[in-house]
């Protein structure tokens, strides 16, 4: 219910925010921002799975192509109790993953090239558990829409940019108050989407940590994953989008990140990570 509230808040949230730009570059631009605001919230909510994939040029596999990764997924919905979700492999050589889909009837789970040829296969339970536990927290789809919301506030700034330079925003009294506006919405509104989804990926890895670990009756193999992820992911770059690097278990940009990245954090540090997940083994 809670996921479920912040999912509708975020996606009126959206629709707002296209009404509002529009509505400075005029009654043409107020109809233009109703469409394009329907557009984007229809979207992030029925086809966040499709969208999630894509960007990470994932392809789908059977259980012919794949039998030791269906074999995981299956043994751990039928504990969670999960129907079974697509899976797909991405060709990516960071070893990484990550749920996605609207709730778990359409959810997939999709795993790199490089993650299946790094870790062990218990350590693979461990992730999966990890991504299953998210479809099961039913916290992939406010994900997939806080991604698809820093999206849409990237390219309503550059439509304000460009609005802006070519003097399409108005004229008379109103246009110098309408150019200070988008001046201040091309930069602050991106800053607001990255807080936006670094607040809500933070909460949601520790949980599906926590949950994949209980799933497993253990911390370790998730904690020894995210060791070997981690690392990895420092010497391997991955071509992701900023505005779906939330969705992995490992922020695959964290090799790019620049020495004061870490006020703009998408996930908990990884030794945090791991020593909660040691924690939890020990008081078990």
């Amino acid at each position: 219910m809670r996921n479920n509230v912040k999912t509708v808040v975020l996606l009126t949230a959206l629709g707002a925010l296209f009404l509002g730009v529009g509505s400075l570059f005029g009654s043409t631009g107020l109809f233009l921002g109703l469409v394009l605001g329907l557009v984007f919230v229809g979207g992030s909510y029925w086809f966040s799975d499709k969208i999630a994939v894509r960007a990470a040029g994932a392809v789908p596999v059977s259980e012919a192509d794949a039998p030791q990764l269906y074999a995981i997924v299956r043994d751990l919905t039928q504990r969670a109790k999960l129907p079974m979700p697509s899976i797909y492999i991405s060709p990516a050589a960071q070893p990484n993953a990550f749920a996605t889909g609207r709730n778990p009837e359409h959810a997939a789970v999709a795993v790199t090239q490089g993650l299946m040829q790094v870790v062990d296969q218990e350590e693979l339970r461990g992730v999966l558990a990890h991504e299953l536990s998210h479809v099961k927290n039913r916290d992939i789809l406010i994900g997939s829409v806080a991604a698809a919301v820093a999206l849409g506030i990237t390219f309503l700034a550059r439509m304000l940019m460009w609005g802006a330079i070519f003097g399409g925003m108005g004229g008379g009294r109103d246009r110098n108050g309408n150019f200070l506006g988008a001046i201040a919405m091309m930069i602050l509104a991106p800053i607001a989407a990255a807080l936006l989804q670094m607040a809500l990926s933070r909460s949601r890895e520790f949980e599906a940590d926590h949950s994949g670990a209980e799933l497993l009756g253990t911390g370790e193999p998730l904690a020894r994953a995210l060791e070997k992820i981690d690392a990895y992911a420092k010497q391997i770059p991955m071509n992701v989008d900023p505005a779906h690097a939330t969705a992995y278990i490992i922020n695959p940009l964290t090799g790019k990140q620049a020495n004061f990245a870490n006020l703009f954090r998408t996930h908990p540090p990884t030794e945090e990570r791991i020593a909660r997940l040691r924690h939890q083994q020990v008081r078990q």
